[in-house]
């Protein structure tokens, strides 16, 4: 009697071989990890001027940083052959418990938060991207990712304004609350049981050269345009995050402006799932094209703009189409990959954070040597509208369900 009253998953629990995460489980830990990055967003520019006095450096700081997260996101792969992918995840998210450390410290630390943050979320990236790689099949990406977004939304939301409104409060409570969410994010990992994935397991002979892989993806156009896809949209969110709150101090506009912004654009992560209905309704190409041309108006736009409240509409306007560009932007390059390169073009594609790190402020450097930050606004945009032109060779039909194929068709 006692014995049928306990639940079939507890009599026979399913072993961890034949464990298979889905969806929800990975927008779980997207979503958990959303609260560190969200809560930081609009605190690292703000605490970066702060500590430096002016937008140029922070920008060649900000060059830097990229650089390195570059250099460590592209000897990921051959060093996860060496350390298996669950302790390379616990690894990363534990930097980011390094980070609100340092940043707590406040003056100089920082630039060493923003550092071990940065290598925290390439690596969380790179081995988050391999499990969805792993586990979800090709046809169901979009509903994933949409998903992730979909869990990070609050978090997304909620953090930016927050996190600059505890920093007004008290300078170190926004990077200790960090600090927590990373202990909760690696708790949260270790309960779903993801493992080491499907193809990363101990080297049993030499690892390979760690950019070997690079020229299989260089010999894939495919690839190469998702990447350049997700490279310019994160300079859009460069331009809007980094940039915006800088503008409006220099501008004479409210300190606090930025992160409000910042939030009140993150809460279109709500309506992600009906973003991607009409991605599913009309094609992956018209979605990623006018994505690329409504951002790039309000980045020029902006640009051009003599009033700055008029300039901030803009930028806020754009906005709103990049978080198009997240549900649909990465699409192309995921379709795209071979099921025997996941590992590694899941570093690949996780570079486009760090290359966009590197190009944005190294770029805005320049930039700011002769010319306002509206210039970074102009140049941004027009590699957003670059990318308009080259989504114009995708697949009419990509991303488009093979029964609505056959309706179009008839």
């Amino acid at each position: 009697m006692f014995e049928r009253s306990i639940p079939e998953w507890l009599r026979h629990p399913p072993s961890a071989a034949a464990y298979k995460p889905g969806a929800r489980a990975f927008a779980t830990l997207s979503g958990v990890e959303a609260m560190i990055r969200g809560s930081l967003l609009s605190v690292f520019p703000l605490a970066m001027y702060a500590a430096l006095g002016d937008a140029a450096t922070v920008s060649t700081v900000y060059f830097a940083v990229g650089l390195t997260s570059l250099c460590v996101g592209l000897l990921l792969p051959w060093v996860n052959r060496l350390i298996p992918r669950r302790w390379l995840y616990t690894v990363g998210a534990s930097l980011y418990v390094v980070g609100g450390i340092c940043g707590a410290l406040g003056g100089m630390m920082v630039i060493a938060a923003l550092v071990c943050c940065t290598l925290a979320t390439v690596t969380c990236f790179i081995c988050l991207n391999a499990y969805v790689l792993d586990y979800v099949a090709k046809n169901d990406l979009g509903k994933t990712e949409t998903l992730r977004m979909f869990y990070s939304a609050l978090a997304w939301s909620a953090g930016p304004v927050s996190g600059v409104a505890l920093m007004k409060l008290w300078p170190p409570a926004p990077f200790l609350l960090a600090a927590v969410f990373a202990l909760v994010q690696i708790a949260v990992f270790w309960w779903l049981r993801l493992g080491n994935g499907k193809l990363i397991q101990r080297a049993r002979g030499a690892a390979p050269n760690p950019v070997a892989f690079l020229s299989r993806f260089f010999a894939q156009p495919r690839l190469i345009a998702g990447w350049l896809f997700a490279v310019l949209r994160s300079c859009g969110w460069w331009g809007y995050i980094v940039y915006l709150p800088l503008y409006a101090i220099e501008s004479g506009l409210n300190p606090e402006l930025g992160g409000i912004l910042v939030s009140v654009t993150n809460a279109f992560l709500f309506i992600t799932p009906l973003m991607l209905r009409w991605v599913q309704r009309h094609s992956v190409r018209t979605a990623v094209r006018t994505g690329f041309f409504c951002a790039a108006v309000g980045f020029l736009l902006a640009a051009l703009s003599p009033v700055p409240a008029l300039a901030v509409a803009c930028l806020f306007a754009a906005s709103a189409f990049l978080v198009l560009l997240d549900v649909s932007g990465g699409l192309p390059f995921l379709m795209a990959v071979k099921p025997s390169e996941r590992t590694e073009m899941a570093a690949v594609y996780s570079s486009f954070r760090d290359v966009s790190g590197v190009m944005t402020p190294g770029l805005g450097a320049v930039i700011l040597l002769f010319a306002p930050i509206q210039g970074i606004f102009a140049a941004v945009g027009l590699g957003l509208g670059a990318m308009y032109l080259v989504a114009g060779r995708l697949h009419p039909a990509l991303g488009v369900a093979p029964s609505a194929r056959v309706r179009r068709a008839v």
